[in-house]
């Protein structure tokens, strides 16, 4: 039986299947989690996400974990927040579950997932959030399996939106 939940902590640091990473279009690093990514998986991550050539909002895209405790990076790029009124919540939805879609196809077992797209990209979290946790349990719905879905959160504050939108499901 699959599993969703929340936890507070450094994505880097999880020793999981796969981590997704909040990318850019380019794949080849940038700020906040991206660039905590790359660091922390050394210089090898970058020369495999050049041959990639990219990645369209909504898609992602998938590489070997290099030095992170992960096996896998599944690398996304979310949406920017223009108000809400450009498909933001469909992008969103869709970098979820082309995630989840990739991670299954390559026999992973255990997903941790970043707040995508509520840092420069200006996502309110709470919406975002919502938009997470609503993608992820219609795909573990519609793909039974044993599949460890977490939604690692960088702060107290969003992982308290996090536990409130699981705990609403599960009461």
């Amino acid at each position: 039986m699959s599993t969703i939940r929340a936890i507070k902590g450094d994505i880097t640091k999880l020793a999981v299947d796969a981590i997704v990473n909040a990318a850019n279009s380019s794949l080849l690093g940038g700020g906040g989690v991206d660039g905590a990514i790359h660091r922390a998986a050394g210089p090898d991550l970058l020369t495999e996400c050049r041959e990639l050539r990219g990645c369209a909002t909504g898609q992602a895209k998938i590489t070997g974990g290099y030095k992170l405790p992960a096996k896998h990076v599944i690398h996304t790029v979310g949406p920017v927040w223009r108000g809400g009124h450009s498909n933001e919540a469909a992008l969103l939805a869709s970098c979820y579950l082309s995630s989840l879609r990739l991670g299954v196809a390559h026999t992973v077992r255990s997903i941790a997932f970043p707040c995508i797209s509520t840092g420069v990209y200006g996502y309110p979290i709470d919406q975002a959030a919502a938009v997470a946790v609503r993608a992820t349990r219609e795909f573990v719905t519609q793909h039974p399996g044993n599949l460890d879905v977490i939604f690692c959160c960088f702060s107290e504050s969003d992982l308290s939106i996090y536990e409130a939108l699981l705990a609403a499901h599960d009461s």
